[in-house]
């Protein structure tokens, strides 16, 4: 562990233990630092979790020399102002999805990051994973002809009225929390923003979308989305093409029981979609690659989320007011 890189986390975030902790530790980083603003909970964090130490308040990790780079899980409303300030302390980062709450706070974050040489990804860690390289392939190879249609749905039901998601100060909602997902597959695939929307939202009483869907038009191509906090849990997703199509059963954190299909015709060629390791694994390792000089970036918050920052504000307006 002595060359492995020092990442520090900003918050107690849950999606940190539960996904990006297992990635880091799979990809040969170590857990240094956590930062809290009450220093009891965050010292009890980092114990339960197996992190280095505890620090109180998130200046004082940004500020500390022997973190080589961060994790950001915080309130999507507060995205903004710590990625920006991890970037002046020269820290790449790792921001949890969505990056921002529109395509002008994306577009502040990826200038920053441009302006200062200092990497930022967003946590759409599904983009390097190799069922995505086959996905790309695939399409890439002309194997299901031009898209025409990515039909995708993510859902899963909230258990607690007390998380955050139902915030709207937070930055609450289905579209931020799953929604984006399937925004961001389809901004891949088509390769630019969604031009106009036709939607329909079912709002909760906390004043967030609970569940929300609609077709998504895109220059070379339509999503049809559907995404919900209120249902079961579900993440299929087809793409269809004027040949072919291909089926995946979970796209975003495939399992190793999870699978994709090829469909050509009367042919389908099957192949497993997870690759036996933890989600957060595949991008975690390259963003140590790349702080290490090993390889190039790829798939930053500037190539990769001002596509779905813009496609996610055509949407909420179509949505309109709740």
């Amino acid at each position: 562990m002595a060359d492995a890189l020092r990442w520090g986390i900003l918050g107690t975030a849950n999606i940190a233990q539960a996904a990006f902790l297992p990635g880091l530790r799979a990809a040969g980083g170590q857990a240094a630092a956590v930062a809290g603003r009450d220093a009891d909970r965050t010292r009890a964090y980092a114990q339960q979790h197996g992190i280095e130490r505890a620090v109180a308040g998130y200046e004082a990790l940004l500020d500390d020399p022997s973190i080589d780079a961060v994790y950001v899980p915080l309130p999507n409303s507060l995205h903004q102002s710590w990625v920006i300030r991890a970037l002046e302390a020269g820290k790449p980062v790792l921001c949890e999805k969505p990056l921002g709450l529109s395509h002008g706070e994306v577009a502040a974050m990826a200038t920053a990051s441009q302006r200062l040489g200092v990497p930022l990804w967003e946590a759409f860690v599904f983009a390097f994973r190799p069922h995505f390289a086959q996905i790309q392939a695939w399409v890439g190879g002309g194997e299901i002809g031009p898209i025409l249609d990515v039909a995708s749905r993510f859902s899963f039901r909230l258990r607690s009225r007390d998380n955050i998601r139902l915030r709207p100060e937070l930055g609450g909602g289905a579209l931020y929390d799953v929604g984006c997902y399937p925004v961001h597959l389809a901004a891949q695939l088509f390769g630019g923003p969604a031009q106009r929307a036709a939607v329909l939202a079912e709002w909760d009483a906390s004043g967030v979308d609970a569940s929300l869907a609609g077709a998504v038009q895109f220059a070379a191509g339509r999503l049809l989305l559907s995404c919900s906090l209120a249902a079961g849990p579900d993440t299929f997703t087809r793409i269809v093409g004027s040949a072919g199509a291909i089926t995946v059963s979970n796209p975003f954190h495939p399992g190793d029981r999870d699978w994709m299909a090829l469909h050509q015709g009367d042919r389908v060629t099957w192949v497993r979609a997870g690759d036996g390791t933890p989600s957060f694994t595949a991008q975690i390792a390259h963003i140590q690659r790349v702080v290490r000089g090993e390889e190039p970036p790829r798939h930053t918050a500037a190539a990769a989320s001002l596509n779905t920052a813009a496609s996610i504000d055509v949407i909420k307006a179509a949505a309109g007011p709740r």
